[in-house]
């Protein structure tokens, strides 16, 4: 909620325009998509006159209108502005208010949607601006722009300076709000600019109509821009084709592209041999080793450049240089372009022998000299999802394996194809998982082979399950908790956190769900470790999308920042937890029983936790193999 009344560009206009600068070349190179040709440069602007007390007062009075179902929605009752005038700061600021006083993710989801519908009806221009802000971004993730201002120092300074106020009144002010920018907005009120891009073709309305026979447009659109988002994670272009031609030829404008990630398609866990033949029945299915290392996504273009991007869309290219100057080694002359999904494993060729991925995480993130890289890697590729100019996500993995064997060859101890069985038989499948671990694997990866078989970008699939080593005892998969609340020590751990608590992130409702409280298990040194990281990330007040049990009563609060790994002896209900209530048992949730830490998970991000929904299907799964383990109460 930081606002300024000055006519000059304000820090955030510079910082977009700069950011943007660097961005406009990468996507004048890689894009050639039609809605690619509109103008990346964003560049700063201002009202036209400082805003009048009395347009403010109208927009307060006016704001809640944004809580309408957007049916019933009219963009000309809010907006206080001629169209054409730029979006005011504050029209914005106190929609993104009257989304932090609600929880319920349909109303945030109409707020929200009512509210890029007045940027297009007045000021088109301004929606894409308001969209990056909205998603709290400055630039598509694989393009690494970054403000490089995090949530401490810098900003405080900042604050300080611009409201003439000393660091320590900054720093009580924070510790009673919780939130730097109520901070700011609290030191002062006025009006603020916002950035904008070169304008576009102009909106019309007939975009919107939608084709006949759909039931649901609203839906119906929103599943389309998250589809098309998973294969082209890039605003730009995607907020330019919607203005242009519309949300539903929106598939037709926005293709997966080589050069940009696409959000790599997941698996669901499974606990046992059995279960992964119960679930499939008749459907023929595929297992491969699930090997212990990163996802990687190669990129290799035409014009033989190459990018490697992680599961979160993040350059890697200077990471895995090595990688990138072998790929001509291992692909045919005939390949001209393509996109691999892969695991990229730590190897040491001298005893061929694959390495865990704790190895793999000592390599340096960027700018690698291959003269300096001291942990070799090796290359397991599994699928193929673009060659030579044809999309493969629409075919089936018997035709993508098929393509992918015939345009690569084998380069022992560098490249090689995930090792696959094709069989239904219990006897080989338990022979094939042993055989994995044996050689350093997790386990297996099970796919579906003919039907229901084709790549599906960022969702978690029941036609791959995958089954690791440790599934086979307690809970059977581990899972992926933020803590969000921690407890003081007591005794010999006073002066960190003697205990957690852990949540799971549910999807659909945006919020985290508390599952357990950790405190055991861990050493002086580890729980030390462990504060320290989090000690900076107190808060003072939970957030609203925190769901916890009055009765917890934690000392801090935390700042959901991390990821942890954890395993368990089972699940159980819990009337004190909140994880996957309202799924298994209307008033209860689901917790962990004698949790235990495996590791710190720096490659996700907190809405990357193990899901409500995961957690109920884990119990049931429980429930179903070991019945006996049900009704033994609740951790606490």
């Amino acid at each position: 909620m930081f606002s300024s009344s000055s006519q000059h560009r304000s820090a955030f206009d510079v910082l977009m325009s700069n950011s943007s600068a660097k961005r406009k070349r990468k996507f004048e190179e890689t894009a050639d998509a039609p809605s690619s040709r509109v103008n990346k440069t964003l560049v700063g602007i201002s009202d036209s006159a400082k805003p009048k007390s009395d347009r403010v007062t109208e927009l307060k009075s006016k704001i809640g209108l944004l809580k309408k179902k957007p049916a019933d929605f009219d963009p000309s009752k809010v907006s206080c502005w001629d169209k054409g005038e730029r979006v005011p700061f504050m029209f914005l600021s106190l929609a993104f208010d009257l989304i932090a006083l609600e929880s319920g993710r349909i109303v945030i989801t109409d707020i929200l949607c009512n509210m890029l519908r007045t940027a297009i009806a007045t000021t088109q221009d301004d929606l894409l601006s308001t969209v990056y802000l909205a998603a709290n971004e400055i630039a598509p993730a694989h393009e690494g722009v970054k403000l490089g201002i995090g949530k401490g120092s810098s900003i405080i300074k900042a604050i300080s300076e611009a409201f003439g106020r000393t660091k320590a009144q900054v720093k009580q002010q924070y510790t009673q709000l919780g939130d730097l920018g109520l901070v700011a907005k609290g030191s002062r009120s006025s009006q603020t600019v916002i950035f904008m891009h070169k304008p576009l073709t102009v909106y019309n309305e007939e975009h919107s109509k939608p084709p006949p026979n759909i039931k649901n447009p609203l839906d119906e659109a929103a599943t389309i821009v998250k589809e098309v988002f998973s294969v082209l994670p890039v605003y730009d272009l995607i907020v330019g084709a919607l203005l242009t031609s519309g949300v539903w030829n929106l598939p037709k404008t926005c293709k997966l592209t080589p050069g940009v990630p696409v959000r790599p398609m997941l698996a669901k866990a499974t606990t046992s041999v059995d279960l992964i033949l119960e679930k499939f029945g008749d459907t023929v299915f595929t297992a491969e080793y699930k090997y212990d290392g990163e996802r990687a996504q190669i990129h290799y273009m035409e014009d033989g450049t190459i990018e490697i991007f992680s599961r979160h869309a993040e350059r890697n290219t200077g990471k895995y240089p090595d990688v990138a100057l072998a790929l001509s080694r291992f692909k045919k002359p005939a390949v001209k372009s393509f996109i691999l999904d892969c695991e990229v494993v730590a190897f040491n060729r001298e005893e061929k022998k694959i390495l865990p991925l704790q190895t793999l995480s000592t390599r340096a993130h960027k700018n690698v000299n291959v003269s300096d890289i001291k942990v070799g890697v090796y290359v397991f590729a599994f699928d193929i999802l673009y060659l030579n100019g044809q999309l493969l996500i629409q075919e089936n993995l018997n035709i993508r394996r098929e393509k992918l064997y015939d345009s690569f060859e084998e380069d022992p101890g560098y490249f090689q194809f995930a090792t696959a069985l094709t069989s239904n038989d219990i006897g080989e499948l338990q022979e094939f998982l042993k055989a994995s671990i044996d050689i350093g694997c997790e386990g297996l990866m099970i796919k579906s082979l003919y039907s229901n078989a084709t790549y599906e970008p960022a969702k978690r699939s029941n036609n791959w399950l995958k089954l690791k080593k440790d599934y086979m005892d307690s809970i059977g998969d581990s899972v992926d908790l933020v803590p969000i609340a921690a407890f003081h020590g007591r005794g010999k751990r006073t002066g960190f956190f003697g205990a957690f608590l852990l949540a799971c992130y549910d999807v659909d409702k945006e919020e985290f769900q508390s599952i357990c409280k950790i405190g055991t298990g861990f050493s002086d040194a580890e729980l030390q470790e462990l504060s320290s990281s989090l000690f900076s990330k107190v808060i003072a007040i939970p957030k609203q999308y925190y769901q916890v049990d009055d009765g917890l009563n934690p000392d801090v609060w935390l700042e959901p920042t991390e990821v942890w790994e954890v395993k368990a002896a089972d699940l159980t209900i819990s009337p004190v937890h909140r994880a996957a209530i309202g799924i298994v048992d209307p008033d209860k949730g689901i917790s962990l029983r004698f949790p235990r830490l495996v590791r710190v998970r720096k490659d996700k991000n907190p809405e990357e936790a193990t899901s409500s929904d995961q957690i109920a299907e884990m119990y049931q799964a429980q429930k179903h193999n070991q019945p006996s383990n049900q009704g033994k109460g609740d951790d606490g």
